[in-house]
């Protein structure tokens, strides 16, 4: 069965990640942080050198292939392993990595890249214009014959190589949101087994991995920036997902920093003066995801009750001491020029509209329904178990199923046997469509089965648009028929608090759910 739910996962399109995180907002997303800045203020100067561990709440998944990976802790983690052609910084713009240089062409199909010279993978190679041939076709499916590994990558008409240092990539239609996926790593044309041995040219190399333990990662001494090399010599992800482990590990010393901590968590950690907790942006989308082609979940106002039957604010209220932001659609504040704020008033609780609606659908008494929730993600049974309260109200019988992660991947997520699901999901590129494509009908990531011809004909509208001002205005149209058709129960933005033991700094906050390890250092 795992052999058979990996090779499910190889062939999903992988344009999203499922975490859990999020930022710290108003409803109207503006930011309310501890902090004046994102990144976090220290005492005293770096130092080079040292080591640190880092909890994380699940293992990470049995491949380590940047292309196959799914999961945003494992893509958090590889993020210092391997870069692309560009990279994001914090302020979410793209920055230039193993390519020095890069130009699009007026009409939005070809970009060329100037590779950097005297790039280094980890094994010691130079890198070739063939090795970022091969990868770019790779993600295409070109190389190897087999569906495209990133939706967006299935427009790549040809890969070329002009000069030993010039690789141009020509689509088959105009795209001007493209250069987001150009993140995605280079790897070795002759690579035998990256599953297993991953080799990038990231500022950190990989070591070593312990399933159900750690992975391990030392800095990479011929790092092509060499002004932004690794402070740490040695990273040590630990697997800590259980709430008391954590806390225990903070305050005893076996972990020196722990992403994403719950409202609990964060109170119990509140008074340890060696600790230092912060509060920024990770931007995810939680919601009740609901299998559109499920009953009852297949008929609209059955999906419509369920939005006005919740109490949202109450939901943050519970899980977050009313941290995070409420949202209406598949879009959060991070994405200010799509983000439409308005949405989060589509549904104000209003449980005798919520009953009215059931009644018409033919569910005058309710229905019994199950959550599926992984049991890794403490935030989420949280939530789950909030709404499951609340759906009583309207004579919905909400059962909560816990499952292990690579269940939730493999049967909930690429199988989609399941009826409704409270998970978070991020955008893996920053660009509109890396939220919102996986909706279209025919998406091999549209796991919640969501089909509106309308939806589908505006994402076709979109796509081939290369005027800004029309791209936003759709990607809105589409974030309204979300909300009008209550695809899903639309919660929250979550909020986000990062532990980092006081001996350390310079974390970092992205738009993008990634962990910066090359900027951490320790304090003198």
């Amino acid at each position: 069965m795992k052999k058979v739910r990996n090779l499910i996962m190889l062939l999903l399109v992988m344009t999203l990640t499922l975490v859990l995180g999020g930022c710290q907002d108003k409803k109207d997303g503006e930011k309310e942080s501890q902090n004046d800045s994102s990144s976090q203020e220290t005492q005293g100067e770096p130092t080079m050198g040292g080591s640190i561990v880092v909890g994380i709440p699940q293992d990470l998944e049995d491949s380590l292939d940047p292309h196959k990976s799914v999961a945003a802790g494992t893509k958090e983690v590889l993020f210092n392993i391997y870069e692309g052609l560009v990279k994001p910084d914090e302020q979410g713009n793209y920055t230039d990595a193993v390519a020095q240089s890069h130009e699009i062409s007026e009409d939005g199909r070809v970009y060329t890249f100037a590779l950097r010279p005297n790039v280094k993978f980890h094994d010691g190679n130079t890198v070739t214009a063939e090795d970022v041939k091969y990868s770019i076709e790779r993600c295409a499916g070109i190389s190897e014959g087999t569906t495209p590994l990133v939706a967006a990558f299935s427009n790549v008409e040809k890969v070329e190589i002009p000069d030993s240092q010039t690789i141009a990539i020509t689509l088959k239609e105009p795209d001007t949101e493209f250069l987001a996926y150009l993140t995605v790593a280079i790897v070795p044309k002759n690579a035998k087994d990256l599953d297993k041995n991953p080799v990038g040219t990231g500022p950190f190399h990989y070591v070593s991995r312990s399933p159900q333990e750690n992975i391990v990662i030392e800095k990479f001494a011929d790092y092509w920036d060499s002004e932004h090399q690794a402070y740490l010599d040695k990273v040590t992800f630990k697997v800590a997902g259980d709430s008391n482990a954590i806390v225990t590990g903070l305050k005893g010393g076996s972990i020196d920093m722990y992403p994403r901590i719950n409202s609990t968590e964060s109170a119990q950690l509140a008074g340890d003066k060696e600790l230092a907790i912060y509060q920024g942006g990770m931007n995810l989308i939680q919601a009740l995801y609901l299998n559109n082609k499920e009953k009852p979940f297949d008929d609209v106002k059955v999906r419509q009750a369920m939005c006005y039957a919740v109490n949202r604010q109450e939901v943050l209220d519970m899980m977050a001491n009313g941290k995070g932001t409420i949202i209406g659609s598949s879009m959060f504040p991070a994405f200010e020029k799509y983000y439409m704020p308005e949405l989060a008033d589509r549904y104000p609780q209003d449980i005798e509209k919520a009953k009215q609606l059931l009644k018409e659908a033919g569910y005058p008494d309710g229905f019994e329904m199950t959550m599926t929730v992984p049991n890794n993600y403490q935030q989420h049974i949280d939530t789950a178990q909030v709404l499951a309260e609340q759906l009583k109200q309207v004579g919905i019988d909400a059962k909560i199923q816990l499952v292990e992660w690579d269940s939730w991947l493999g049967e909930t997520y690429a199988e989609r046997k399941f009826q409704s699901t409270v998970v978070g999901i991020d955008a893996a590129y920053l660009s509109g469509r890396a939220l919102l494509e996986r909706f279209t009908s025919q998406a091999d990531t549209n796991f919640i089965n969501y089909s509106n011809p309308e939806y589908d004909r505006l994402y076709e509208q979109v796509r081939k648009s290369t005027d800004e001002q029309e791209q936003i205005k759709l990607y809105q149209e589409m974030e309204t028929l979300l909300s009008e058709d209550a695809a899903n129960v639309y919660i929250q933005d979550m909020a986000s608090e990062v532990v980092l033991r006081k001996d350390f700094g310079g974390y970092v906050f992205y738009p993008l759910y990634v962990l910066d390890m090359a900027k951490i250092y320790k304090v003198k």
